[in-house]
């Protein structure tokens, strides 16, 4: 698609993906997992947000886990990588999923704006709330770590000019 300046000049439209990263941290068999206000009620989510411009996606993770849940995520590996498309809004994401460990909390902390509580759950009441999670995602890097995926970070190179 093409839009034009009001000079004439013609811009190109550009197609790009919402890059997102999340966090999977599981200690004695639960998950955690928020609670949040969104667009379309509350729903249930890992720690999750999109990646900053210059942020590498390791850091986004950090970021994002410690912004929503006051706990600090010592990414290990990368459990999955995901194109997920909502054809009706003309969105595409592109999740890179982390596991890691717990490497602190700071309780005090103030949590994002939107998020309402912070829970672990187990698998079983994680998909008991199907209906009321964010994406279709939630459920499935779940599984996929359930089932084992684990790939090393090296996988991922920052290349920076």
């Amino acid at each position: 698609m093409a839009l034009c300046s009001p000079s004439g000049k013609v811009w190109l439209m550009v197609w790009k993906p919402n890059v997102t990263v999340a966090a999977l941290l599981e200690r004695d068999g639960r998950f955690l997992l928020v609670e949040e206000e969104t667009e379309f009620g509350v729903r249930f989510n890992q720690p999750a947000g999109h990646l900053d411009c210059g942020e590498s996606l390791l850091a986004a993770v950090v970021r994002e886990t410690i912004e929503e849940t006051a706990y600090r995520l010592q990414p290990e590996f990368l459990v999955g990588i995901y194109n997920y498309r909502i054809e009706e809004r003309d969105l595409t994401y592109l999740r890179f999923a982390f596991g890691g460990r717990v490497a602190g909390h700071e309780p005090a902390r103030p949590l994002d704006q939107g998020i309402l509580a912070v829970h672990w759950l187990t698998p079983d009441e994680i998909r008991a709330k199907q209906a009321l999670h964010r994406s279709p995602l939630v459920l499935r890097c779940v599984e996929d770590w359930l089932a084992g995926r684990r790939y090393p970070l090296e996988l991922l190179v920052d290349y920076h000019r």
